[in-house]
């Protein structure tokens, strides 16, 4: 078994019942992803189909390094088992961005289902660190090398 990369991201707790509710932590020796809590003053309903709402997840982060950036994405069992997903499919945190972390909550239910609870100090959603290749672009008038699929777009290569 190899042994993961290891990165110093700066951390600012902004929140202090992180201290008590636990500190963004991997949860298994092989977990790809740390939990976010819901830094939440009271509950919060969210009605089915509603728009997203931004829920602090109480701290902020400096990775400081271009060739790293956080993923926020919804914990499955949240997403499958009460419908919490985010607003915004995935999140993106950018190495130079250093405000509070925000997870975009939005219960993707159908309409008329009951609304959706998230308790102050609740694992919401997940983060994980991806390494980034950053593309040069280089304006051409045909492309270098003809591919197998071509310009064939959605579907093009079976169902």
């Amino acid at each position: 078994m190899t042994q993961p990369a290891c990165a110093s991201v700066e951390f600012v707790i902004l929140d202090p019942r992180l201290r008590q509710w636990g500190l963004p932590a991997y949860q298994s020796p092989m977990a790809a992803a740390v939990d976010l809590h819901a830094c939440l003053e009271q509950p919060l309903e969210l009605a089915a189909g509603s728009p997203a709402v931004l829920v602090p997840a109480g701290f902020a982060m400096h990775i400081a390094d271009a060739g790293l950036m956080a993923v926020i994405a919804p914990r499955s069992g949240m997403g499958h088992k009460r419908g919490l997903v985010l607003g915004n499919s995935l999140g993106v945190i950018d190495a130079d961005y250093t405000g509070q972390v925000m997870v975009s909550a939005w219960n993707r239910n159908p309409a008329g289902s009951p609304p959706l609870r998230i308790e102050p100090g609740e694992r919401i959603a997940q983060m994980m660190f991806v390494p980034i290749v950053r593309a040069r672009f280089e304006v051409v008038e045909a492309f270098s090398h003809a591919s197998e699929r071509g310009g064939g777009g959605f579907g093009s290569t079976g169902s």
